[in-house]
């Protein structure tokens, strides 16, 4: 116990947040060894605070930006958008892993001596099951960067990542079996889904956990296990506490805003002012919208020249981790592959209604209710696309998905990330590797 507490005070001493977050309402945590419910509620916090912005740098490898070669800015992304993996140049931006595995800490400190040293009450269960959903979530993110996609035939054998769940000083950080660190994700969600007691979030500090928070993430792990059915019960139980959608028809708001109707969980922005900087939309995303009648895109984009600039993001107010959109889309998904092509139909049709103009949807009912299965799941994944752009969801799903083939052009040369490239998954951080023979 000496050992914990003396690493407990370097840890926190060391890397506590020095400035926070005003817009959430973030509280720093003190250089003191947590003893009651307040302390440990200050650690989590800073758990959730640190969360890694790395969202926008998925972004890079996908078929959603260019690069802007005119900004000074772009040096930093170059080899990330071209899968210069394995010697990148030395000013390189690099994907987050201690960054994750430092929200981890702070989760594992609220779960293990929380438990223990702080009296029993509904706070204290709702801590300890938010502090088990932000691990869950920070493994999600770090199996999907650094582990192969999930399949269920090879997962056993699929490298993952380590697996730290305790505070240990001795401990070998082995990358375990993406089916290991799955287990683990799906575990600590069903403890999780036995403590929290709080619906929803208010606005300001719905960077936390809630009940419609988990069972949203328990439908995004289940649709990349390809557990159609129970990803489409979590929807389900998701959408029964928040099924809001801001109509843009009559509120011109870009959706991913943390006090928007659709706000279920917002820890970290999807898209940063340096990328922003570094990038313009591509001609392929472009042409995946109507620019007539699709309500979304004079939301998303501007024009910046011949260049289209993308508007999502940036900003404290576009913090967007999960959002009832999601909810439809996935619900639509399953529902195709459940065989439920009504059903599908008419959730993907109440969500589109939502996003495109009246006589935009008129047609696109029609083409809608024609369609067969593969149709319709081409049609969705499309509007996850359009929907979802720069929030760090297409790497993830290109991954899950097809795996297609991407070509990035720079300075006049093609870069070509082949179909079921290896590089659909990321190598660990050379610092990383350096500084864990085992990885």
């Amino acid at each position: 116990m000496k050992k914990f507490s003396k690493y407990i005070f370097l840890f926190i001493a060391s890397i506590a947040v020095s400035s926070c977050d005003e817009y959430l309402d973030i509280t720093p945590v003190g250089k003191v060894i947590p003893e009651t419910l307040e302390q440990f509620r200050a650690v989590l916090t800073t758990g959730y605070s640190t969360y890694p912005e790395h969202k926008a740098l998925t972004s890079m490898r996908t078929d959603e930006l260019t690069l802007n070669e005119e900004s000074d800015r772009t040096v930093g992304y170059r080899d990330i958008h071209i899968w210069k993996d394995g010697n990148p140049d030395q000013f390189t931006k690099t994907f987050p892993y201690q960054g994750l595995y430092t929200t981890i800490f702070y989760a594992n400190v609220v779960i293990n001596e929380a438990s223990k040293k702080v009296k029993d009450s509904p706070e204290k269960d709702q801590l300890i099951g938010e502090a088990y959903a932000l691990r869950a979530l920070a493994y999600f993110d770090l199996v999907n960067l650094y582990g192969k996609p999930y399949n269920a035939a090879t997962a056993a054998s699929d490298k993952g990542v380590p697996l730290a769940l305790e505070i240990d000083l001795e401990q070998a950080f082995v990358p375990q079996s993406v089916e290991v660190i799955y287990n683990q994700i799906i575990s600590d969600t069903n403890e999780a889904e036995k403590l929290l007691n709080v619906n929803s979030q208010t606005k300001g500090i719905n960077y936390r956990f809630s009940k419609v928070a988990l069972y949203s993430f328990q439908s995004r792990i289940y649709l990349y296990q390809q557990q159609w059915q129970k990803s489409l019960d979590a929807v389900n139980k998701a959408l029964a506490i928040n099924s809001n959608l801001v109509n843009l028809n009559s509120t011109s708001v870009i959706p991913t805003k943390f006090d928007a109707a659709e706000s279920i969980l917002a820890i970290e922005p999807g898209y940063t002012t340096d990328i922003m900087e570094s990038s313009f939309a591509s001609a392929d995303l472009i042409n995946t919208y109507s620019k007539t009648t699709d309500l979304r895109f004079p939301l998303y984009f501007s024009t910046s020249g011949s260049n289209y600039i993308i508007k999502k993001g940036r900003f404290d107010e576009n913090k967007c981790t999960i959002r009832t959109s999601e909810l439809y889309l996935t619900k639509a998904e399953t529902s195709v592959k459940l065989n439920n092509i009504a059903d599908a139909k008419t959730t993907v049709l109440s969500f589109a209604k939502n996003r495109y103009s009246a006589t935009g949807y008129a047609q696109l009912e029609s083409e809608v209710n024609a369609m067969n299965a593969a149709d319709l799941t081409n049609f969705i994944l499309a509007e996850r696309q359009r929907e979802f752009v720069v929030e760090g969801q297409r790497w993830f799903d290109l991954r899950r998905t097809t795996q297609k083939q991407i070509v990035h052009t720079l300075k006049g040369e093609n870069y070509t990330l082949i179909q079921n490239d290896p590089r659909y998954t990321i190598i660990y951080p050379a610092d990383a590797r350096l500084n864990n023979p085992n990885l």
